[in-house]
Parts: structure tokens; sequence; C-alpha cells
């Protein structure tokens, strides 16, 4: 049973920083991607990064790029979002789901998903 959980949410400024953590336990693949999404209230799931796990390679949105870094820690399956220069419009729940190998940006290629963590970026 493949089990992800997502940590490290919270409310913070406009300009602040948060790490998101995804722990996955479970069986184990040979080549996959962790990636990251977020859906914002009324708003479709947008994707934000991932990961291959096999070479470190990484895609970012738009959005987020040169703001947001993600990055995996082999020896304990977990995956990192670091999230700098956090803006109001950042505000969503953060997912994060194993997929294939390949930087997929569609979350129908993932297949597990955590239950995620809100982020809420607010004065």
């Amino acid at each position: 049973q493949v089990r992800v959980v997502e940590s490290g949410g919270g409310l913070v400024q406009p300009g602040d920083s948060l790490r998101l953590s995804c722990a996955e336990s479970g069986r184990t693949f040979s080549t996959y991607a962790t990636g990251w999404f977020r859906q914002a209230p009324g708003k479709e799931r947008e994707f934000v990064a991932t990961i291959n796990w096999s070479d470190g390679n990484t895609r970012y949105s738009d959005s987020v790029k040169g703001r947001f870094t993600i990055s995996r820690d082999n020896t304990r399956k977990t995956v990192y979002l670091q999230t700098n220069s956090l803006k109001p419009e950042d505000t969503a729940v953060y997912y994060c789901a194993i997929g294939p190998r390949g930087l997929r940006a569609d979350a129908e290629a993932y297949r597990y998903w955590g239950p995620g963590t809100q982020v809420t970026v607010s004065s």
C-alpha cells in the first residue's frame, strides 16, 4: 500500500517562505516521479512542480519558476517544496502525488495522492 502525506503548510504573510514536505511509504518503484499540485477555492487543480527520483531532473510551472524549488531526499523518501517570496495568489491546498517518470504536468498521470496541506498567504 503506497501512502503519501504532505506537511508544512500554514498561514504566512506575503514575501514569506514555507518548506512543504511529502513523505512516501509503501511499495518502492524502480522509476517514478513525485509532483506537487495545488488547488485554490473555485479553481481547478494546477501543476506546480515535479521531480524524477532517478535523475533528479525537475520541471516547474511558469507561475512559480524562480520562487519555488523542488528537491528529494532518497534516504528519507521525502520530497520537499521550498516556497519563497510567497504571494496571496499562492494560497491553495498543496498536494503531492506519485506518478511516472517523465516530468509530467498533467494530474491524470499521477496515481497516488496525499490529503493535502493548506497554504494561506495573507497580510
